[in-house]
C-alpha cells in the first residue's frame, strides 16, 4: 500500500464519517435532557469499567507513561467529567433572568472534531467524547498514528454504551484511516462545526488554521516555585509524585523546581529522599543530547519513560529507586535545552534568593515555553500567593498542590478537564478548563425592558440640500474636470 493510497482512504472515511455524524446529530438535536443524560451516564459508566483494560492498552501501544496511572486518568476521564457535568443544562432553557426579562436557550454545536495526542490518548478520548454529547453534538476522534487502537477502542465501547442507551448510531466515531490529510479532511468539512484539539504546537496552529472555530492547547513548561514560608515535607513529597506520575505525559506536570534560597538545601535532603536523583554535570550533559534534538524538539523516545530507561538511552545508570531524574541548572533559554517543556521523567532545578528572584526565574520559563498555561506555588504566606496569583502570565496557578492533577481538576476546585487552554497569550481563544459549555451556544429571547424613545418613533425632516450625493452627470463632470486640471498642470 502506497502512502497515497492510505491517504485517499483516510480522506474518505473522514468524509464518510462527517456525514454519518451530522445525520445523527441532526437527530440528536431534538433529544430531550433526560434521554442526554441517559446516554452520557452510560457511557461514563462504561468507559469507567474498561479503565484498566484500555489504561495498559494505551501504555502498551504508545510506550508511553505507567498503566496504573492511566487507569486513574481513565478514571478521571470518563466518572470525574461526567459528575462535574451532569447537572449542567443543555437541552432548552437553561438560564432566564426575570429581571431583565431574558431566555437563554441552548443552541449545540454540531459535529466536534476531537484531536487527541498519544500522551493521554484513551482518558481524553473520554473526556471529549461526553462533553461533546452532553453538549448535544456528535463527536468524531482522530488520534494519534500511535495511539489509534486504544483510542478506536475507547470510542468504540462508548458508543456502543451510548446507542444501547438510546443515542443513534453515528453520533460517537473514531477514524482508524489516519493520516494528515484525512485529519485536515475532517477539520475543514462543511459539516464540522468546532474542533477540539489536544496536542502538540503543529497540531493546534493547523487546527486554528482551518478557518473553523477552534479549542487548541499551548505546552505546557511549569515551574513550581517553592517559597521559605512553604510546608517543605509536603511541596517534596507532591513535585516528585506529580513529576512520576504517568512519566510525567500531562502538560501541566511541573518542568523545573524554583527553589528560594535559605530552605533550598533542606529542600532538596527531602525531594532525595522522597526518590529524586540528583544527576552529574557529565549526566546532565548527556540528557540535554538525549532529549531533544539540535532544533530545540523533543526526541519522542524520550517521552512518557522512566527514570532508568532515560539513563541507559543518555549513556549512565540511574538507582534502580529513583523516580524521576533532577538536573541543576541556572540558564532558561535556547542555549539550555533541559529549561524547555519535558513530557518524561526530567526536572530542572533552580535556585533564588527571595520570591522576587524566584518570580523573575518562573517567568523566563513561562515565557521560553509556557505562556497562558499553569505554575505551581508552594508557600503559606498568603502575599506571596497573591503577588504569583496576580502577575503571571498563566490561567491556571496551583496552590500547594501536584501540578499534574490540580491543573486538570482532580485535587482542585478547578474545571475538570483534560484539555487546558491558554488564553490569548499562548495562542488560544480561551484560558478555560475546557468543558461542556464551551460546546454550546446560547440563544438569548428577550423581550422589551425600555420603550424606545420619542425621537426614534418620529418621522425625521428632511434637511436642505442633495442627501443623495452628486448625480451620475455630476460625477462625469467632477472627473473631466480633474483629469483637465492635471493635464493642465504637466509641464
Amino acid at each position: 500500500m502506497t502512502e497515497l493510497d492510505k491517504d485517499l482512504r483516510s480522506i474518505q472515511q473522514a468524509r464518510q464519517m462527517v456525514e454519518k455524524a451530522r445525520a445523527a446529530q441532526l437527530v440528536w438535536a431534538k433529544a430531550t435532557q433526560q434521554q442526554i443524560d441517559k446516554v452520557c451516564e452510560a457511557m461514563a459508566q462504561a468507559a469507567f469499567g474498561a479503565a484498566e483494560r484500555l489504561g495498559r492498552m494505551a501504555a502498551e501501544e504508545t510506550g508511553y507513561g505507567v498503566p496504573e496511572h492511566k487507569k486513574l486518568k481513565n478514571e478521571f476521564g470518563s466518572m470525574n467529567i461526567w459528575r462535574s457535568i451532569k447537572d449542567t443544562k443543555t437541552v432548552g432553557v437553561v438560564r432566564h433572568d426575570p429581571a431583565n426579562r431574558i431566555y437563554e436557550i441552548a443552541w449545540p454545536m454540531g459535529v466536534v472534531a476531537a484531536l487527541t495526542p498519544s500522551t493521554n490518548p484513551t482518558s481524553t478520548v473520554m473526556n471529549k467524547t461526553l462533553i461533546s454529547v452532553k453538549a448535544g453534538n456528535a463527536v468524531i476522534v482522530a488520534p494519534h498514528p500511535s495511539a489509534v487502537n486504544c483510542c478506536g477502542e475507547t470510542s468504540k465501547v462508548m458508543a456502543a454504551a451510548a446507542v444501547q442507551a438510546g443515542a443513534p448510531e453515528g453520533l460517537v466515531q473514531c477514524m482508524s484511516e489516519v493520516s494528515l490529510p484525512g485529519t485536515q479532511e475532517l477539520m475543514r468539512h462543511r459539516y464540522t462545526a468546532v474542533i477540539l484539539a489536544t496536542g502538540g504546537s503543529d497540531m493546534v496552529k493547523a487546527a486554528h488554521s482551518v478557518g473553523k472555530p477552534a479549542y487548541g492547547v499551548g505546552p505546557g513548561n511549569v515551574p513550581a516555585y517553592v517559597d521559605r514560608s512553604a510546608d517543605l515535607e509536603r511541596a517534596a513529597r507532591y513535585v516528585v509524585a506529580s513529576k512520576a506520575f504517568d512519566y510525567s505525559v500531562i502538560c501541566a506536570t511541573e518542568q523545573a523546581i524554583v527553589a528560594d534560597k535559605p530552605i533550598a538545601r533542606r529542600l532538596k535532603e527531602l525531594v532525595v529522599a522522597e526518590g529524586a536523583y540528583f544527576v552529574t554535570p557529565g549526566e546532565a550533559d548527556l540528557l540535554r543530547k538525549a532529549l531533544f534534538f539540535e532544533n530545540g524538539a523533543i526526541n519522542p523516545q524520550s517521552v512518557g519513560k522512566s527514570p532508568q530507561y532515560l539513563a541507559a538511552m543518555a549513556g549512565f545508570k540511574a538507582p534502580d529507586a529513583a523516580r524521576i531524574l533532577v538536573v541543576e541548572l541556572d540558564r532558561v533559554g535556547r542555549e539550555e535545552p533541559l529549561s524547555r517543556e519535558k513530557l518524561t521523567t526530567v526536572l530542572g532545578w533552580y535556585e533564588a534568593d527571595g520570591w522576587e528572584a524566584g518570580c523573575d526565574i518562573c517567568l523566563a520559563l513561562i515565557h521560553f515555553g509556557g505562556r497562558g498555561h499553569s505554575l505551581v506555588i508552594h508557600a503559606e504566606d498568603q502575599d506571596v500567593i497573591m503577588r504569583f496569583g496576580l502577575e503571571k502570565p498563566v490561567f491556571r496557578i496551583g496552590v500547594n498542590t501536584m501540578g499534574t492533577l490540580g491543573m486538570i481538576g482532580l485535587t482542585t476546585g478547578v474545571a475538570p478537564s483534560l484539555t487546558l487552554g491558554s488564553g490569548g497569550v499562548g495562542g488560544s481563544i480561551t484560558g478555560d478548563n475546557i468543558t461542556v459549555q464551551h460546546l454550546f451556544n446560547i440563544k438569548r429571547m428577550a423581550y422589551e425592558t425600555t420603550p424606545p424613545p420619542d425621537a426614534a418613533l418620529r418621522p425625521g425632516l428632511v434637511p436642505a440640500g442633495n442627501l443623495h450625493g452628486p448625480s451620475p452627470a455630476e460625477l462625469e463632470d467632477m472627473v473631466r474636470q480633474i483629469v483637465s486640471e492635471t493635464l493642465a498642470g504637466r509641464p
